[in-house]
Order: C-alpha cells, then structure tokens, then sequence
C-alpha cells in the first residue's frame, strides 16, 4: 500500500508523535508534505537513483523528507551529527549526494560537508534564518501536496565502517519498483513482527541509525502509530509505554541495563502490559540483562542478527532462547554456514567464519575490492563476523567482525583511533581494543607505548584522551588508557587478542600506568 493510499484510509490518525513535545504529525499531514518535497526534488533535478543526504536530529520534519525520498526513488543516506566534523563530511561526498537536508542547529556541520562535496548542488535546512539559507519551508511552500507524476520506491543506502576506518557504503539493488510495493523489512514487520493498524511502536534510537528509522516508516507502512524520543531515556521509556500503551518497542542492551537500573519505585510506577513484542538487536545481550527483562516484562522479547548489507536475518523468541540461552536464532532469510578459513563447511559446535547463501548481492560504493572480500567464489556472503550452530540449527555469535568494538549497539573502529592518537608526540605506538563493560556492552580502551623519554601517568593519560576527542567523535575516544609495549607480528599486524588475554591474566589495565 502506498502512502496515499494509507492517507485515504486513516487521514488524521497519528502517524507519529514526537516524545518529547507531543508534536504530531497524521497520515494526512505526512502524504501532503512529503508529496510537495517530491516535487522539490523533481524542480531541482533529482531523478530515481539520485542521492541525497540527510543530517538531521530525532524530529518531526525527518519524516516528510524520508517519504519524499522513498517516493521518488531516491537513494537517500541519513548522516550521524556525532561524527567530528570530517567524518560527516566523508560521507556526504563519498555517497554523490546532489542535496543535502539538514536541522538549522547543525548548520556548522553541514557547511563543512558542502565545502568537501562538490557533487552537492543545493543544501536546504528545516527552520533557521530563511534570509541565510535556504529554507525548505519556503521552497515548498508553493508547490502541490499531489503525487509527482513518476513514484518509484526509493532505498536509504547505509554506512558501515571498513577495517581502515573509512565509513564504507553499502550501495542497495536498486530495482526500479512502483511506489506502495514497499522494503522487504515493512512485510517482515508485519509476518514476523506483527505490526498492523493497531500498532503503537516505540522508537528509541536515533533515526540516522537503520533500524529506528526502518521500522518507524515500516510501522508507517502496516498503518500503526509511531512514538519517536528524541533521546533515549530510561523512565521516559516507561512512561511512555504507560502513557501510549506501546505495543511494540526497540532497544539495545545498553538501553535494558539503564531501564534494570532504576529505582524499583521509579520502575513498579509504570504499566507496561500493554507490550506485546520487545525487540532488541545491534549488539550482544548479556544473558543475565536478558533474563531479568523477561522476569519484567513477560516472555515478550525477540532478537534478531542481521547487517546493514542486508544479507542474511536470524531471530529467536523468548521461548526458544529460553531453551537456547545465547543464541540469536534460527535464518528467516538465507541460509547459514559456518566455514573455516579454507572454505570447508564446520560442523555444529565448531567455531568459523559465518556465512550467508540465498542472498541479495550488494556492494560496498567505490570500493570493488572490499565488495569482493564479503562474497565467496560460491556467491555466499559474510559479515566477518566468528560463530556456530547448534545441532538444532540455532545460532551463536562468538566475535563480531573481530576487531569492532560494540559499544552501546554503536560499531566502533579500533584503527580509527589508532591513527588519531599515533600522530601524538608522546605516543610512540598504540592499540585500541574493546573491554567488557556492564552497562555499554564494551568500552574503548587502548593501549599506549610512550616515545622515548616521556613519563606516563594520569596526566598524560587525560591529555591523549581529550586529544583523541578533537580528532574523532566523542564516542569513539578511550574511557581508559594503560601504558605498555604493543604486541606485533612482522607484518605489522597487532595482535589484539594477546593484549586482551594479557588484560585477563592482570585485571584491566585501566589505570595500570
């Protein structure tokens, strides 16, 4: 069903509310408003396969410029505002996006993205000085609320981190599809999931992140109502399932650890019976937060494992993970093997390489080599990430990509922050791993050599930190440093796992100096 169609159906039911200030927007209001920002795009040029990017916080506008996209055949790339201003700057002009969208707060932001894109043709902001910019209030303020005469379903195209750092996109196959045929993640939703017209969806994440905007414009697609924060927070969280009666929710670990922690009296105020689905995903749950969750809310949670290439998606309920604590479940779309390094097919309980056969090819944009690393001379795809089936053909994750760091469901690159920290004078060299922690999942943590002549300590530990910060996102910079020698192979490569396993034999070295 397309939009107009749902707009005809519900007209002023809500399609979203924002948490924070109440602000609504109906079905009705979001096909008018996202059928004139279509016609924008067309008045400048932007034709099906096009690019735009959009960088924009958790609000209410986000959504009328994502449907215009998705019903223009866009390709469309939300842009996290919490990458230092480089990073976001990277990716609005290695995805040749022809506009850039953007919040008036991150203006500065986006000014830089502009200057390093010369692909980039137009940048308009949502609210502002219209006499600075270029508003896009104003620039629909004429134009139909009417479907252009060419809808075509469009596709956000994602980024993933490569093992250089560098932001990777993952460019989707992008078949020319009549507007209303939808993603295969709106029917998922709706067969899997159960979301339909009596869905109240809670949203959690921030929307530049798949999953929160996937699924809001899926519960979209099935008819429900969408309940976004513009922040996470763990009461509000409860309040909101009270005050909405939620149906459905979305978390990461990190998000169960913050709510298992509030006060009793702060948790037993809150309804939450009104939750039929808790889905959680993004990063590995320990099993003890998940055991208590579903003491608290009812044997309600389903996980799922997937990536933003899109291949291969594996989900379990409660009851079954019950039955297979640990596990993230069994395939819904292709199909598992578990290879060693040779290739050769591992059997249940042996630990490899996970693979994905039946799936739809991708790539990674510019970059051949790295879409020929993901496939196998079968055609079968991997993640990179470690792990085994039971003989049940249940799923176990060990390692995910190896040297990622999953650090509050957000993926974190060790080798970006060693190329930012070695270029330090005091640093003469530098790893960066991932320790445990109780609440994010894991925590940045790195290692350092001093150069020559230089004393560690507390001091210098403070200063490499706060210097990391300049360079990169905030949360990509260590929660803790130790001073030591960095293990090596000739080749150069570290050896990441003798620093860990040193790191267990002697408790963390935070604070080891």
């Amino acid at each position: 069903m397309d939009l107009t169609e749902l707009a005809a159906r519900y007209e002023d039911k809500a399609a979203i509310v924002m948490a924070g200030s109440g602000e609504i927007l109906t079905y009705r209001e979001l096909e008018q408003r996202s059928n004139q920002i279509a016609h924008l795009f067309r008045s400048r040029g932007l034709a099906p396969g096009d690019h735009i990017a959009i960088l924009m916080q958790n609000q209410l506008e986000v959504f009328p410029v994502v449907w215009a996209a998705q019903r223009s055949g866009l390709l469309y790339t939300p842009v996290n505002w919490h990458l230092s201003a480089d990073e976001a700057a990277y990716i609005v002009a290695n995805c040749g996006a022809r506009m850039l969208v953007h919040s008036a707060p991150l203006a500065g932001l986006a000014a830089v993205a502009e200057a390093a894109a010369p692909g980039l043709e137009s940048r308009v902001t949502v609210g502002g000085n219209a006499a600075v910019v270029d508003s896009l209030e104003q620039a629909v303020a004429q134009l139909p609320g009417t479907p252009i005469a060419d809808q075509s379903e469009g596709y956000y195209m994602l980024y993933s981190s490569g093992t250089t750092g560098r932001p990777k996109g993952i460019l989707p196959n992008l078949a020319v599809r009549a507007f209303g045929s939808g993603l295969g993640i709106d029917h998922l939703m709706r067969t899997a999931f159960g979301f339909g017209a009596d869905t109240v969806y809670l949203s959690t994440g921030p929307l530049y992140h798949a999953a929160p905007l996937g699924w809001t414009m899926g519960t979209i697609r099935n008819g429900g109502t969408a309940v976004v924060m513009e922040r996470f927070d763990a009461e509000q969280t409860l309040r909101l399932i009270d005050e909405f009666a939620v149906t459905h929710a979305q978390f990461v670990p990190t998000m169960f650890v913050r709510m298992l922690k509030l006060p009793e009296a702060a948790r037993d105020r809150y309804d939450v019976a009104s939750i039929r689905l808790v889905v959680h995903s993004a990063a590995p749950c320990p099993v003890e937060v998940k055991e208590r969750m579903i003491e608290w809310f009812g044997p309600k949670l389903t996980e799922f494992y997937s990536g933003s290439e899109g291949t291969g998606f594996f989900m379990i309920d409660s009851p079954d993970w019950l039955a297979h604590r640990g596990s993230v479940g069994k395939a819904v779309q292709g199909i598992v093997h578990i290879c060693d390094d040779a290739g050769k097919e591992l059997a249940p309980g042996e630990v490899g390489t996970v693979w994905f056969s039946d799936v739809q090819r991708f790539e990674y944009l510019g970059d051949a080599a790295k879409t020929a690393q993901a496939f196998n001379d079968k055609g079968w795809n991997t993640l990179g990430d470690l792990g085994h089936v039971d003989e049940d053909g249940y799923l176990y994750l060990s390692a995910r990509r190896s040297d990622l760091i999953l650090s509050g469901g957000v993926n974190i690159y060790p080798q970006e922050i060693e190329d930012a920290l070695i270029l330090h004078p005091a640093v003469s060299d530098v790893a960066v791993i991932g320790l445990p922690d109780e609440e994010m999942g894991q925590r940045v943590h790195a290692v350092v050599q001093p150069a020559p002549g230089i004393t560690p300590g507390h001091d210098l530990e403070r200063e490499l930190i706060d210097y990391c910060r300049t360079r990169l996102a905030h949360f990509k910079a260590p929660r803790s440093i130790a001073f030591g020698g960095i293990p090596r192979l000739p080749s150069g490569k570290i050896l990441r796992r003798s620093l860990i396993g040193g790191l267990g034999n002697t408790g963390t070295a935070e604070g080891q100096h």
